[in-house]
């Protein structure tokens, strides 16, 4: 199997870079100047094993790789933001003896949030969810750095909406001889869910910086307070505290390069690398999507979702909100909603 890693930044890059270790043959998909370091000088992926250069075919889209092979696989690890255009790039591309990509070809949905394989469910025929437990970096165009050990990260997969088939089996196989764990899940969404309710503390990192402070921590402990409540309104099942520590067990232990403190999350990275996009629509905003489906208010996650948004579209430096400014806001935003519910009739 071929891999074609559709977004070879913090995580493509370290399944790609890890992928192309245990020489499977692999293709980054990048652009700007990630496509140009990638094409000039390679993937430099840093683990705790070690730092090495990889050189693997490097196209900035469909187009620059010609038809595709029967055996290739997408994995999609684009900020869910960007997954729409993605997919509407690569759907219709050619494969060798006839169909497109959409018809033919598995995509692998390997981002956080569960929008993205909603997207590409619209489009492909053959959908796979991926629950990414991967801490990894963006460091610079074409320098990756992931700080798990002795795995890399732990990849639940499976079937979407729900099985499991071979194909699923084949490439858990090959992630697994490329220091990842890689269990296939009949139903990979409970893990994707709630590995979400752990993503909604990405929007207080990317506004007012890493969670060390009690305060900071006690607001999560709310935001996540309402996402629980959602899911459980919705009827939407997922893995609890316990068995995903069953999961993770000692299996990934974070060991930093330089002895710093592990760095913030996804959503962090993008602010600190001014991308103007963020993924909080798919993380808090899916809460609140949730929340107006079923008639539970969310103003917590209502507000993390827009300063998350602000912060990104203004180019407001990542953390820079102090947690307390950030405390009285919701509290105001929970009050307002109180004051809303007891208003209606």
């Amino acid at each position: 199997m071929r891999y074609i890693i559709i977004g070879a930044g913090a995580v493509g890059g370290a399944i790609g870079g890890r992928l192309a270790e245990s020489d499977h043959e692999v293709v980054l998909v990048a652009r700007g100047a990630q496509y140009e370091a990638l094409r000039e000088r390679g993937l430099r992926l840093i683990t705790p094993d070690g730092p090495r250069t990889h050189r693997p075919t490097t196209v900035d889209g469909p187009q620059s790789l010609g038809e595709l092979r029967a055996d290739d696989v997408l994995v999609l690890a684009v900020k869910t933001q960007d997954s729409a255009a993605a997919l509407e790039a690569w759907a219709p591309a050619p494969v060798a003896g006839g169909g497109t990509a959409a018809e033919r070809l598995p995509v692998v949905c390997a981002q956080n949030g569960v929008e993205s394989q909603r997207l590409a469910l619209r489009r492909f025929r053959h959908v796979y969810g991926m629950c990414v437990w991967l801490p990894a970096t963006f460091v610079e165009p074409g320098v990756v750095s992931a700080a798990g050990t002795p795995l890399t990260g732990i990849l639940h997969l499976g079937r979407y909406p729900s099985g499991t088939d071979e194909t699923a089996r084949r490439i858990a196989a090959d992630l697994e001889k490329s220091r990842f764990e890689a269990p296939v899940v009949p139903e990979v969404t409970r893990w994707q869910y709630a590995k979400l309710l752990g993503n909604l503390a990405n929007a207080i990192e990317a506004v007012s910086g890493v969670l060390t402070s009690e305060e900071g921590i006690a607001l999560y402990e709310r935001v996540r307070a309402e996402g629980e409540a959602v899911l459980t309104a919705a009827g939407i099942a997922y893995a609890g505290d316990e068995e995903q520590k069953q999961a993770r067990a000692d299996k990934i232990r974070f060991e930093p390069f330089d002895g710093s403190a592990r760095g913030a999350g996804s959503s962090w990275q993008s602010l600190h690398r001014g991308t103007g996009t963020i993924e909080a629509d798919y993380l808090n905003g899916e809460i609140t999507l949730l929340g107006r489906l079923h008639g539970i208010p969310t103003p917590l996650n209502d507000l993390l979702q827009h300063l998350a948004n602000d912060f990104a579209r203004e180019h407001r430096e990542a953390g820079s909100m102090p947690v307390p400014e950030l405390v009285r806001l919701a509290n105001e935003a929970a009050e307002s909603a109180e004051e809303s519910q007891a208003a209606r009739p």
